[in-house]
């Protein structure tokens, strides 16, 4: 990768270390004296602003430019978390949550599409495992911490929050590069908007299986739990299985990338999708916390193949002058498993728990097949969203003879005849 993606990472690595304050938010306010129902509401208005910055950081990132979005966003995100670490009314509360969570997520979509801009086609799954790591074990290391500084005080966990927040936003400021002369075109009226990006049927396949699939993920959250204590194991147990997850992300995501980003894109996504809706399945048929492991198995090699590419791809996807925008939708529907998975998944395993499990293996089937009915087509630079394109001539020298250029970074078979 080249130095400023390497930046970016160690930026990405440094805020997720010091993301403390999510983790830590329902226990703080009830030590405030608030009841924990107000407290979980507080928390959920952090999950609305988390959604709400896909839409405005993707915006912001083809408006103002991916460096410009990425600083506002750290800045924002530091000034707001020393209000929030101040205030003693639920109302003011709630809404600096909510600032919190908005601010504190909309850098995603920015730093997608800075990652698409740095890296070229077929090393991008590559770039972007490499940033889920980062994020990962930032996260898994910051949270140690954060338990080391709440025995000492809360305002531990604000102060380091913000912190983090700043440094990232300083480290943007010396390495990222200027935002590209592109940026500038989602400027001009009657370009690139959201309402012409729905236009993109391509697209929005690959967002729809994305709603489905992270359905089916986010049942670690909540039918996960529920099965582990319903098969007579404890809590710890529980804990055990996200850790046994965390490891194989953390361990094999780079050289499973490694393998993918030479295979065809849809092919990996369908894959990857199949298995985590393979894995979920199974679930309800483990008895034991072995068997239950080997699950959790299953469904992180699914998560493995299919996050890093997915964000590759929808790069791929994305017009030059809405690289922001595709990233910023596409988070907001992977983002959608969280409010989902347990609302959806609690009704449907309330209604009947002996058709719940199988319907998840359905999910990801239906998720694969969506995936690959997706037929991207090739941008060239200044082409606005919701108009065909006329494809790029390959490169000389690209390729090999008589094999049609794709544009997501691989090669298509030709038609059959």
């Amino acid at each position: 990768m080249p130095a400023p993606a390497w930046f970016l990472t160690i930026g990405v690595f440094i805020n997720r270390f010091g993301s403390f304050v999510i983790l830590f938010l329902v226990l703080y306010l009830t030590r405030l004296g608030f009841p924990a129902s107000k407290a979980g509401t507080a928390a959920a208005a952090y999950g609305v602003g988390e959604l709400a910055a896909g839409i405005l950081g993707g915006d912001l990132a083809d408006r103002i430019g991916r460096r410009a979005t990425i600083v506002s966003s750290m800045l924002v995100s530091s000034a707001s978390l020393i209000v929030l670490s101040q205030l003693t009314t639920y109302e003011a509360i709630v809404g600096t949550t909510f600032v919190v969570g908005l601010s504190s997520e909309m850098f995603r979509p920015a730093s997608a599409a800075l990652v698409a801009d740095l890296v070229s086609e077929g090393r991008r799954v590559t770039a972007f495992a490499v940033l889920r790591l980062a994020s990962n074990v930032g996260f898994a290391a910051g949270s140690a911490l954060a338990a080391f500084l709440v025995s000492r005080s809360f305002q531990w966990i604000f102060a380091a929050d913000a912190g983090t927040s700043a440094i990232f936003a300083l480290i943007a400021v010396l390495t990222l590069p200027d935002d590209p002369p592109r940026a500038k075109a989602a400027r001009e009226p009657g370009r690139s908007g959201y309402r012409a990006m729905l236009s993109d049927g391509s697209f929005m396949l690959l967002v729809t299986s994305a709603v489905l699939i992270t359905f089916v993920y986010y049942q670690q959250i909540y039918a996960l739990p529920l099965h582990v204590r319903d098969v007579g194991l404890t809590d710890s147990d529980f804990g055990l299985l996200l850790t046994l997850n965390g490891i194989i992300v953390v361990i094999f995501e780079l050289p499973i990338s490694a393998l993918t980003m030479r295979r065809n894109p849809r092919s990996m996504l369908a894959l990857g999708f199949i298995l985590v809706g393979a894995g979920y399945a199974l679930t309800g048929a483990a008895t034991t916390l072995r068997m239950l492991a080997l699950t959790v198995v299953i469904w992180s090699v699914g998560e493995m193949i299919g996050a890093p590419i997915s964000y590759s791809y929808v790069a791929d996807l994305a017009p030059p002058d809405a690289g922001g925008r595709y990233q910023g939708l596409f988070g907001v529907a992977w983002g959608t498993g969280a409010i989902t998975g347990p609302a959806i998944g609690g009704l449907l395993l309330s209604a009947n728990p002996m058709w719940f499990w199988p319907l998840l293996a359905g999910a990801g089937v239906f998720a694969a097949a969506m995936v690959a009915a997706v037929r991207p087509r090739r941008w060239t630079e200044g082409t606005t969203v919701g108009f065909d394109a006329v494809p790029e001539v390959m490169p000389s020298g690209e390729g090999l003879p008589g094999e049609p250029y794709s544009q997501a970074g691989g090669f298509e078979p030709p038609p059959p005849g």
